[in-house]
């Protein structure tokens, strides 16, 4: 692209670190819905949010990408709210390519403009694993602070609830049934008998 100068290096996170002010994740819709069933998503976010420098994501693909693969509505939009909201990093969307490319750049210009030292990130993060781990389950319809503790006190890892079926989750105190099949749908997308 005219006017923008690239340099190719590894980064630790992120895919394009610009005018060393903000770290960018770019992800195709394929990769996003990948990394969001197997797990990597949110260990990728945790590393972004923990950046010293302002992290966000950019979501490339038409919508029919969407459509296509059959995924719930509710899913994606809990997906988002939990990087935006828990892990406080802006999910931006582009069509194709070129539009990515179109919103490095301008990024890169509107942070070359401005001269003030690399953006941090304001307010509150959580702090250690546990406390990432906790902030992603109090998000989880039906699950507040204590519920969380409760459910990885017993299974250990964030891990181990996602895998685990809902009758193992109702063995945990205060996970009933309803909150149990809660918990199954929002991370599991294979089609299920019931609703919440």
């Amino acid at each position: 692209m005219e006017g923008v100068a690239a340099t190719v290096r590894r980064l630790r996170t992120g895919d394009y670190l610009i005018e060393d002010k903000a770290l960018l994740e770019r992800k195709r819709v394929p990769d996003f819905l990948e990394s969001l069933f197997d797990g990597r998503l949110f260990a990728q976010a945790r590393r972004l949010a923990e950046a010293p420098v302002r992290a966000f994501l950019i979501l490339e693909g038409p919508a029919s990408e969407w459509t296509q693969r059959h995924i719930r509505r509710e899913a994606i939009q809990g997906a988002m709210l939990t990087l935006s909201v828990v892990f406080g990093i802006p999910v931006l969307r582009s069509q194709d390519e070129e539009e990515t490319a179109r919103l490095i750049a301008y990024t890169a210009r509107q942070l070359h403009s401005v001269s003030i030292a690399p953006l941090r990130r304001p307010g509150w993060r959580p702090k250690g694993k546990r406390a990432i781990q906790l902030r992603v389950l109090s998000s989880f319809p039906r699950i507040g602070t204590r519920r969380a503790q409760r459910l990885l006190d017993h299974f250990g890892t964030l891990e181990n609830i996602v895998a685990a079926p809902p009758e193992a989750l109702t063995a945990v105190p205060g996970i009933g049934q309803q909150t149990a099949r809660s918990i199954h749908w929002a991370v599991h997308e294979e089609s299920l008998s019931y609703h919440v």
